[in-house]
């Protein structure tokens, strides 16, 4: 694994797609923004960017588009959501296209706040070919079967009828479970083990029998694994505020790239994970 205090290289023209997930954004975590808020100008810079993929917790939490389509244009001016929006745009208008997948703390993220954009939301599993190879992207969490309370309360969730259940309540009653549901969540977690909530070896075979390879996040574990059939696992690692007790703070991730050796033409293409490191 390659480290880079920026995406730029000194190769920048064989990038053509980035691969990020679990970034946790919020306002009570200003830095973090800051630190997606300086990718995007990398991938600016990047002149062969095609793709810009966030497989996943891309927020903290969700409670719908309209907490943020139903301001008025003076409130958007100040949220912390729209310098994020004009730089995604601009993304799109250079030629990027912006994929964006649920995780398991914003499946309520709908396409209207992806218009906003010129975003596209994409739904597991998603088949991205590299080269001569199709790699199978996904969040992560179905992966994690061990936990079957777990895995009873997302197929709940990502019920089309319990989401428009959420979505008619009021903005006041959405915050208030989602406030609930994340301190169950911290609870059940302590009180598990940590196999419990990282993948299942059986799952992933599951998941990679029609694919060469797997990326996904969730699990907050970057690393690149080998299955027992020799296919290759590859983990996003989520967003980190490292030194946050010095003045000027460190964020750091592990994301993915596909570069294209642009002398031996795509179908040399590979897949990289990279450690991200940004001051801010």
């Amino acid at each position: 694994m390659q480290s880079f205090n920026h995406l730029i290289t000194t190769r920048p023209h064989e990038v053509r797609q980035v691969l990020i997930s679990d970034l946790h954004l919020s306002p009570e975590e200003p830095a973090l923004v800051q630190a997606f808020l300086a990718l995007l100008d990398d991938c600016l810079a990047l002149p062969s960017l095609k793709r810009l993929f966030i497989l996943g917790d891309w927020f903290e939490v969700w409670l719908g588009d309209d907490v943020y389509l139903s301001l008025s244009e003076d409130e958007r001016t100040t949220h912390w959501l729209t310098p994020l929006i004009v730089k995604l745009k601009k993304l799109r208008i250079e030629g990027c296209e912006i994929l964006v997948m649920h995780g398991n703390r914003d499946f309520l993220l709908g396409q209207p706040f992806c218009n906003l954009f010129g975003g596209a939301l994409i739904y597991e599993p998603y088949t991205l070919t590299i080269g001569q190879q199709n790699y199978r992207l996904e969040h992560g969490d179905a992966l994690c079967i061990d936990d079957k309370k777990y895995q009873f309360f997302r197929k709940i969730m990502r019920n089309r009828l319990t989401q428009c259940y959420l979505l008619n309540k009021s903005l006041e009653k959405r915050l208030a479970i989602a406030d609930k549901m994340r301190k169950k969540s911290q609870q059940n977690n302590a009180n598990k083990a940590a196999y419990i909530m990282d993948v299942n070896e059986n799952a992933v075979m599951q998941a990679v029998t029609n694919s060469d390879a797997l990326i996904h996040g969730h699990t907050h574990r970057p690393d690149i694994h080998k299955t027992i059939h020799d296919k290759i696992r590859y983990v996003l690692g989520d967003w980190r505020l490292l030194d946050s007790d010095k003045r000027q703070q460190k964020v750091s991730a592990v994301i993915g790239a596909v570069t294209v050796d642009e002398n031996a033409g795509n179908n040399n293409a590979g897949f990289r994970l990279f450690e991200f490191n940004i001051l801010v």
